[in-house]
């Protein structure tokens, strides 16, 4: 099974035509010319939503109000200065969606800017205090930074690595699991994911993973891809492994349910309802249909 690192096509989250300007982020008054400035562009953020109208997001001029409000400068595109602006304590409007229900229908200008604004300020959300000393932390380089008030020392955001890989056996089957977390009802089910540990590498990480949640041994790791995923700070790794034995003894606190799929079989149960697989915004999607030649069949009932 070859691989190549650009396997993997059209990854939704990883598009982007954001220039991130990271050398502009020192200049400590930034921020600040950028929103008194009318050609600046803002991105509001309610939680995890974000203001969309007629398939784009909409971004608007600065406001009285935004220099009182947490912001990071995320970059140039086309040609504008673009802020987001944390809005998180205002009640979201009529328009505001969520990523996961607009991804699939934004450009990769507007995909890039929310994909990147979500990710930092979900980790400003999260540092109010220095983690060393309990001090308050306050924001720095533009919004990329925090530092101690009381040390000066410096944090910088954090992305958290996980492994999502398909799992193939000898008779060219793929295994799909449901996990605890979506509850006894749904037809969920999805290829095998978890978080890569300190002192692995990302190749580990996917054999530890297999084995630990469906009691599978795998060789032949294969990278395929990765992508971005902001909810709320993840890099998405993507990679195909041989299963090297195949009887399933689920980890009973995390998997609910776990099966080997066959090409017919899988299409079948799209097809009458009993599957739910993810959708394309996500790399799990695109991991199955890596294996499966091509687009699935449309899947009747529950959807992700």
């Amino acid at each position: 099974m070859p691989a190549t690192p650009t396997s993997l096509s059209d990854l939704v989250l990883s598009r982007t035509t954001l220039d991130r300007a990271a050398h502009r982020r020192h200049d400590p008054g930034l921020l600040g010319r950028l929103l008194t400035s009318p050609q600046t562009r803002v991105l509001d953020l309610y939680g995890d939503r974000a203001r969309v109208r007629d398939g784009g997001l909409v971004l608007r001029a600065p406001e009285a109000g935004d220099l009182d409000r947490p912001a990071v400068f995320l970059g140039v595109a086309d040609g504008a200065e673009v802020v987001a602006v944390d809005r998180i304590d205002d009640e979201a409007p009529q328009d505001a969606a969520t990523m996961r229900s607009v991804g699939l229908d934004l450009d990769t200008h507007d995909v890039g800017i929310l994909t990147t604004g979500l990710g930092i300020v979900n980790w400003q959300r999260t540092q109010g205090f220095c983690p060393r000393c309990g001090a308050r932390a306050e924001v720095s380089e533009s919004g990329w930074g925090r530092r101690c008030t009381r040390e000066g020392t410096e944090q910088y955001p954090r992305t958290d690595a996980a492994v999502i890989m398909s799992v193939i056996d000898d008779d060219d089957r793929l295994l799909l699991a449901r996990g605890t977390r979506f509850g006894g009802t749904t037809n969920r089910m999805s290829v095998l994911a978890g978080f890569v540990e300190p002192g692995e590498s990302l190749e580990h990480a996917v054999a530890r993973e297999v084995e630990e949640e469906v009691g599978v041994s795998v060789s032949q790791v294969d990278f395929r891809g990765d992508q971005p995923w902001p909810f709320p700070a993840s890099l998405m790794v993507g990679f195909a492994a041989r299963a090297t034995s195949t009887e399933l003894v689920l980890q009973d606190e995390e998997i609910a349910e776990a099966r080997w799929f066959s090409r017919v079989e899988l299409a079948a149960a799209l097809g009458d309802g009993s599957l739910g697989v993810p959708p394309s915004l996500s790399i799990a999607r695109h991991l199955i249909e890596d294996w499966y030649g091509g687009p699935l069949p449309e899947q009747a009932g529950e959807r992700w």
